[in-house]
């Protein structure tokens, strides 16, 4: 690509400028980076840390750990999940209930409440002066008492949607509930941009079905038995704002409709030889299928006495089983586990793990177990399957993250469902990942690549993709991502063909001789933070820092960008205020895309700096010839998009 030359027009400029500016301007210590030329640590310091639960070695990479907090007293020791953030407060699931945390002072976090309501998983989102809590589990009851619920069929179980007065946070008020047939694993909150005065809930539950006797309407037959069935929909909530104590199920769409069951993957090659090692030790091996994925298990010693019995009775046969009667029962195993897991509907998935609504371009992300679903949510009662797509080396899809312009979307992969050490050497890198899409323009998606932790995990790390968020980096597609005792993971997924890590934070495993659950549940960028959702830890609060990969500017940029909330399964739109921290990125990315020669990139900073230091009265004049030199040239250049979008930016700026 050949350069464009702006010098001969910057100093023109330049000659009006004072002394003193160009004394007081300092290049760029750091000079961006493309893509293609990552120095990552090596070796990676993230492979060999030492363990502990609060004392585990750390590594982290173009990040700083503000703050790193542990959960209050009754929260110890029980798993921390999802987040949601309001003002200056962000809101920490827990499997115990709710945790607010004031992060005014990131370094420095202050508790709020710990609100003790059991109900899993506890997945939390926020709207206005609303807060919305998952519960799936059997225990959770709607008194909020710790002492679970014992009985088949109870009046006192909570299986659904919570919704919480938080007017005044400190004492969150439990207001109303909404009971679904399946609860609530997970939940999304859309915000129609046409309509103020409802938000819609779309609820993702993957448990059992319960008993009718408990909640009217529950069927577990399939919808041709009955249409009413409760299998193969999601349920949308329609909350009031005015009233949030009529909120009601409104709609249940049947977003599954003709979906065959999905190709999955068997056995990694390591857990094949396993197989074969434990036949010969003499041992029952046995692959159990489910929607998570294949595990080699070993069949307990009392099932393989009674098999073994049953094979040697059937024969009519007396005695000790022969060698022949376990080669049987090796080869009838699968099938007898298929039964007693009730396996062999060859249907499509029956409900979604988490759906990522975008409401402003009215498309949303479902990850539904065996498939990815691109959905339309124009109608927010009545989405509608756009396009689905399967993939073999996918087991669980778990969840979704559009890019900012909607043009690609990211799904995630939970395989062994987050309690499983997948991030081995052994573990393939298509495995337990991310895959990238593009959008094309008909709303089909179109394949890209996989992106996977790069940084192998121990076999006491469970380990697999998990929640994450885009950083409003301007025209870039930045995500920080959890891996649970893999750490957080910043990568860059611009080029969605060629994702590359440009960031790390990690520990050891929570315990050394064993897995110990624990590591980054969610972790999200909110305003200026990226805050961490630790399992097992508690709240960690860290920061970008300047890397040839993400530059002072860059960052700058990003942290124009305020929001009055953020759920993360509710996409929101970023938008740049005009700044001149916003037009220094843009040169920098300009010069990260070899765009511009050295010498007109220091002078064009030069005349940046002048602008924004200079007075007032010559401000105007420095931006409106630049940004009339950049226009000039940007027809010239394969950068024009960029270098237009810089002299918009700088025009702004001399208006102001």
């Amino acid at each position: 690509m050949g350069y464009v030359v702006l010098t001969i027009s910057i100093v023109t400029i330049a000659c009006t400028s004072s002394s003193k500016l160009d004394v007081d301007y300092m290049p760029p210590s750091i000079s961006p980076k493309t893509m293609n030329s990552v120095d990552a640590p090596s070796p990676d310091p993230r492979e060999g840390l030492g363990a502990g639960l609060f004392d585990a070695e750390e590594a982290i990479w173009n990040l700083e750990m503000l703050s790193q907090t542990p959960p209050p007293e009754n929260f110890v020791g029980v798993t921390n999940s999802d987040l949601a953030f309001k003002d200056n407060y962000v809101f920490q699931g827990n499997y115990n209930g709710v945790i607010v945390w004031d992060v005014s002072n990131p370094a420095e976090p202050e508790l709020v409440v710990d609100y003790l309501c059991p109900a899993s998983q506890s997945d939390v989102s926020v709207y206005g002066n609303l807060l919305f809590v998952s519960g799936e589990g059997l225990g959770g009851r709607l008194d909020c008492g710790t002492e679970g619920v014992q009985e088949r069929v109870s009046e006192e179980r909570l299986r659904g949607i919570r919704i919480f007065d938080i007017t005044n946070v400190e004492e969150p008020k439990y207001i109303s509930n909404v009971q679904t047939c399946r609860g609530s694993h997970t939940h999304s909150v859309l915000k129609d941009p046409e309509d103020d005065e409802n938000v819609y809930i779309y609820v993702s539950g993957s448990a059992p079905v319960r008993p009718e006797e408990e909640l009217p309407g529950c069927s577990n037959d399939f919808p041709e038995d009955d249409p009413n069935s409760a299998l193969f929909r999601i349920e949308v909530i329609k909350v009031p704002l005015d009233n949030p104590e009529a909120a009601a199920i409104v709609s249940s769409p049947r977003i599954f409709d003709d979906l065959e069951k999905a190709p999955q993957h068997g056995l990694t090659e390591a857990d094949k030889i396993r197989f074969k090692e434990l036949e010969a030790e003499g041992k029952f091996p046995v692959v159990l299928e489910t929607i998570v994925g294949p595990f080699l298990i070993l069949a307990r010693p009392e099932m393989v006495s009674r098999e073994l019995t049953k094979i040697v009775e059937e024969r009519g046969g007396e005695g000790e089983p022969t060698l022949a009667d376990s080669a049987l029962l090796r080869q009838k195993l699968p099938d007898i586990m298929k039964a007693m897991m009730g396996g062999g509907d060859e249907r499509g998935p029956d409900q979604c793990h988490d759906i990522t609504l975008y409401p402003e371009i009215g498309l949303a992300g479902g990850a539904c177990e065996g498939y990815g679903l691109l959905l339309d949510i124009s109608d927010p009662v009545n989405p509608v399957r756009i396009d689905a797509v399967a993939d073999s080396n996918f087991s669980y899809w778990h969840s979704a993250t559009f890019s900012n312009d909607g043009k690609e979307i990211l799904f995630t992969d939970e395989w062994g469902g987050g309690g499983q050490p997948k991030c081995r050497d052994t573990d393939p890198k298509e495995w337990g990942a991310n895959a990238l899409f593009s959008i094309t323009d008909d709303k089909k998606m179109k394949f890209e690549s996989y992106y996977k932790l790069p940084a192998a995990q121990t076999v006491q790390e469970n380990c697999v993709a998990h929640n994450g968020s885009l950083i409003p980096v301007p025209d870039r597609n930045i995500m920080i991502q959890s891996w649970y005792q893999g750490g957080i993971s910043l990568f860059d997924w611009t080029d969605p063909a060629n994702p590359v890590e440009i960031g790390f934070h990690d520990r050891g495993p929570t315990n050394p001789e064993r897995m110990a659950s624990g590591g980054s549940w969610s972790v999200y960028w909110y305003n200026g933070l990226i805050v961490n959702s630790e399992i097992a830890r508690g709240l960690d609060i860290f920061k970008l820092t300047p890397s040839p990969y993400i530059t002072e500017n860059e960052i700058a940029a990003a942290n124009t960008v305020v929001l009055d909330y953020l759920n993360a399964q509710g996409h929101p739109m970023f938008k740049w205020p005009s700044t001149f921290a916003l037009a220094k990125a843009y040169v920098d990315q300009l010069e990260r895309g070899n765009a511009l020669n050295a010498s007109t990139l220091d002078n064009m900073r030069r005349e940046i700096h002048r602008a924004e230091h200079g007075s007032s009265k010559d401000r105007s004049k420095v931006l409106k010839a630049l940004a009339s030199t950049v226009e000039n040239q940007a027809s010239g250049s394969v950068h024009a998009e960029k270098m237009n979008k810089l002299a918009g930016t700088l025009k702004d700026l001399a208006s102001m």
